[in-house]
């Protein structure tokens, strides 16, 4: 185990080991969530299911020795709504083209990576509008986990509105995420999964939605090309997501990414003071940085959305989790899920939509730390956050974000906050517009 160098990190094998089992009982209804939500583009379950749980193996696996971190990576809550519903349904991009854009981002971000750039990106974009974009994508993902459900729906007349509440559908959802906010609030370790899994219970038993038993718990990994990963293996279409329509997508992809893992990165290595270190810290951090951007690499190629650096890593470090090995752990034990295949295909849809909800109120909690009293912030953040979901466009969200925020700053005469970060991103955010406006 010299290899994690658990005696220089203060840590032991014991420690790491529960470590790991607490990220992976945090984290593993990634894996039933992720397919149910990716599988409206037209992509196989048992395809997604597979994929989800091979890029979370590898991804996590390579952090471990690359990086030596004990932070765990799979298939980003809230790209994999954006890339599923805002892209190919929204904008009816065949799921091909759209894996396309993620391997284009992800490789632009790796190559990044070798670089000072998310340094340069940390010093001159307001962690205010990080947040802010943190924030939105949570209210977006709460948007689309409450119209899968039921609970809103299209109003000819008012946008949106209320569903049937007497409908056992929109009832069973409701307790659902009932189930799993108190599960959460009582701080249970693996509240999100618990909660998917004794709802499906109850919904095999009543037989609500149609639900029932599996007719077995294991199976063999789906490799195959018929439903399997086969169907989704290398089958992204880098040439087509090279049209210049498709230039706001992959920046939406990359720059929330960006934002993403170095908000996850620093803030799981702030709980475990793993990048204080004044000699290895940076290294450290970059390394993940170029792990993350791996991941994500590879995922692409796979046939999952964008690959992230997963904030229930904070749990293994609060349980003690130092290095690699936390990462390693949590691999290991998604080899397990490769198994799983038939109990993930009979979860019904209303007990993981509830999911993107809770992880909706997580992201949105970051708003505590944004600063309103600077009315620039005040409304720069507040465009970010409302044009998330009133766009069903992440990309148009911090677009009118930065553009409101650098106007308030010309308006102000405020000249010493506007840097050429601001002024970078505002002018990428008028050419989405103007890409909108010529098609």
């Amino acid at each position: 185990m010299n290899l994690f160098k658990l005696k220089e990190n203060k840590t032991n094998f014991r420690t790491e080991l529960i470590a790991g089992l607490t990220t992976f009982l945090a984290m593993v209804y990634i894996i039933p969530v992720n397919s149910a939500i990716v599988s409206n583009t037209g992509m196989p379950i048992e395809a997604l299911i597979t994929a989800t749980a091979l890029v979370t193996i590898i991804a996590s696996g390579f952090n471990a020795f690359f990086a030596n971190t004990p932070v765990a990576m799979s298939v980003g809550m809230g790209l994999n709504a954006y890339f599923t519903f805002a892209v190919c349904g929204g904008q009816k991009i065949p799921w091909q083209s759209a894996l396309g854009a993620v391997f284009i981002s992800s490789i632009i971000f790796l190559i990044l990576s070798f670089t000072h750039f998310r340094l340069w990106i940390i010093r001159n974009i307001p962690k205010d509008l990080r947040l802010a974009i943190c924030a939105g994508i949570g209210c977006f993902i709460t948007f689309l986990g409450l119209s899968q459900m039921g609970i809103i729906v299209h109003n000819k007349d008012t946008l949106v509105g209320i569903g049937n509440f007497g409908s056992s559908h929109v009832l069973f959802g409701i307790f659902t995420l009932a189930l799993i906010v108190f599960f959460w609030a009582i701080k249970l370790k693996g509240a999100f999964i618990f909660g998917v899994l004794i709802s499906s219970i109850i919904a095999w038993i009543f037989h609500i939605d149609q639900a029932q038993f599996p007719t077995q718990l294991f199976s063999l990994p789906a490799f195959d090309s018929t439903s399997g990963l086969g169907v989704i293996f290398l089958n992204l279409d880098i040439k087509s997501a090279l049209n210049i329509s498709m230039i706001p997508i992959i920046l939406t992809f990359f720059i929330t990414q960006l934002f993403d893992s170095i908000g996850t990165i620093t803030g799981v290595g702030e709980r475990g003071k793993i990048f204080d270190d004044a000699k290895n810290g940076e290294k450290k951090l970059g390394k993940t940085l170029m792990a993350d951007a791996a991941g994500s690499t590879l995922g692409s190629l796979v046939g999952t959305s964008t690959v992230t650096a997963f904030v229930e890593s904070t749990t293994g470090v609060e349980s003690g989790g130092r290095t690699g090995l936390t990462a390693l752990v949590v691999a290991l034990c998604f080899v397990l899920t490769l198994f799983l295949l038939p109990l993930f295909k009979a979860i019904p849809a209303n007990a993981i939509y509830p999911v993107l909800i809770m992880v909706g109120i997580l992201m949105f909690m970051e708003v505590k730390n944004i600063d309103f009293k600077d009315e620039a912030i005040a409304v720069g953040s507040f465009f970010t956050i409302i044009m998330m979901p009133l766009t069903y466009s992440i990309t148009s969200g911090f677009a009118f974000g930065f553009l409101t925020y650098l106007l308030i700053r010309i308006f102000k005469r405020q000249w010493d906050k506007i840097n050429l970060g601001i002024v970078v991103l505002s002018l990428i955010s008028l050419g989405n517009f103007l890409l909108i406006a010529l098609q």
